[in-house]
């Protein structure tokens, strides 16, 4: 199994930046990719980007140029950096690891942003 704690969120204005982390400890050589996702009042949970063992991202149409994903594997540390926020953005970030097709999950850190 593996562990995520998720930090960074929190109450920013439109346009504005936020960076997230995701901490992995566990089971961390066993995870084919992490990513982040994110679930808004009311609405289903839906993918943010993700990032594979090789480095390569795929992310929202909605968070194309706007977002990035990064790896520190030296930190065990999964980064999501977002700029040019906006209200819509408005959610519970969660990081998820996947092993061998399960994912795990953190806790989910809030992200708020006002118009």
């Amino acid at each position: 199994q593996v562990q995520l704690v998720e930090s960074g969120g929190g109450l920013v204005q439109a346009g504005g930046s936020l960076r997230l982390s995701c901490a992995a400890s566990g089971n961390i050589f066993s995870i084919n990719r992490m990513g982040w996702y994110r679930l808004a009042p009311g609405k289903q949970r839906e993918l943010v980007a993700r990032i594979t063992t090789s480095g390569s991202t795929n992310y929202a149409d909605s968070t194309k140029g706007r977002f990035t994903i990064s790896r520190d594997n030296a930190k065990n540390t999964v980064y999501l950096q977002m700029n040019s926020l906006k209200p819509e953005d408005t959610a519970v970030y969660y990081c998820a690891a996947t092993i061998l097709g399960v994912d795990y999950w953190g806790k989910g850190t809030p992200v708020t942003v006002s118009s």
